[in-house]
């Protein structure tokens, strides 16, 4: 008997969800950081999605948040010409980095001292969080908005811009060593340190990039256009979501598609693996999160497979019901 995916959905969000994060495990477990329209970011156990609290302070927007590696800071950008960081662990504002435009993106480093931004500037802007007032680094060459930044180790940066560019910049010399120019803009990027792959979303196609010597690995035409993609990283399969609602899981050596979920009632802006692959997240138009079990039956979280009968699973908490 085949057991059906059944999503855990996260309620409080009253706009659309546009980006998500994880951190990595520790003591604690791993969370789960949403950002929305409705200028609310909202912090989640990763594995049970339990609200745990929300980041309030920005005026706009909140179109990009990250997690340090223990998850006990946060970074958001915003609509507001600003990055804050926060104190995960009681949801205070440590600071607010100001901009002169738009943020879009947010990433640590990997040691948690850094901060990597990217604006509607055109600008990628690298912080010392041990000196936030310090004047940060500067990056420049994309030739329209940023749409995400991410650390690739300590010595690199990962970059897409509406300029259907994606680029790859020295964090030393702060220069640009590598551009690639795409059909389409570049709707998300995803640096996987395990695999060492880069993820690659536009238009209709998934592509894969061996993030060593920035060649191409594999690109799959998926059904739909894909605006955020997600590698397993023992690299047996990615996870894919975009304008036509659905969820796919696909085999990454074969591409064959492997699964299709219909859960969500907008497009899927955003969807990542959880660190430990047992769970995928996505984001979407209709301002849920969602969580997808990887190995479907298999008692994880508040999942949990009775024997004989469909699975079970606890109800997620709705900040608004607290």
């Amino acid at each position: 008997m085949s057991v059906r995916q059944t999503p855990l959905t996260c309620h409080g969000h009253t706009r659309p969800v546009v980006h998500l994060a994880f951190s990595g495990v520790s003591e604690s477990g791993y969370f789960v950081i949403s950002a929305c329209k409705d200028g609310k970011p909202m912090l989640r156990q990763g594995d049970t999605g339990d609200w745990i609290g929300t980041f309030e302070g920005h005026k706009g927007a909140v179109w990009g948040v990250a997690l340090n590696h223990d998850g006990s800071k946060a970074a958001t950008a915003a609509a507001d010409f600003s990055a804050k960081i926060w104190d995960a662990l009681n949801g205070t504002e440590v600071c607010t980095l100001q901009h002169n435009h738009i943020v879009k993106s947010v990433a640590f480093n990997p040691g948690g001292n850094l901060l990597v931004t990217g604006s509607n500037e055109k600008i990628i802007r690298i912080f010392d969080l041990q000196r936030p007032d310090a004047d940060p680094v500067k990056m420049t060459g994309h030739e329209s908005n940023l749409r995400h930044v991410a650390f690739y180790g300590e010595k690199y940066i990962v970059s897409c811009s509406d300029d259907k560019t994606l680029r790859l910049w020295d964090t030393t010399s702060a220069q640009e060593i590598r551009r690639l120019d795409f059909p389409s803009i570049v709707n998300d990027i995803e640096v996987n340190t395990v695999n060492r792959t880069l993820s690659i979303c536009y238009g209709t196609m998934v592509a894969f990039w061996n993030l060593d010597n920035l060649t191409q690995i594999k690109e799959i035409v998926m059904p739909t256009q894909i605006h955020s993609a997600s590698l397993k990283p023992d690299k047996s399969m990615y996870v894919a979501g975009g304008e036509d609602f659905k969820i796919y899981k696909y085999d990454y050596d074969t591409g064959a598609e492997l699964e299709a979920f219909k859960g969500h009632f907008g497009p899927v802006h955003c969807v990542r693996f959880s660190p430990d692959a047992e769970l995928y997240a996505s984001g979407s138009e209709d301002g849920t999160l969602r969580l997808w079990q990887t190995n479907v039956g298999k008692n994880y979280g508040l999942w949990k497979c009775v024997q004989g009968g469909p699975p079970t699973n606890g109800k997620v908490i709705d900040p608004n019901d607290v």
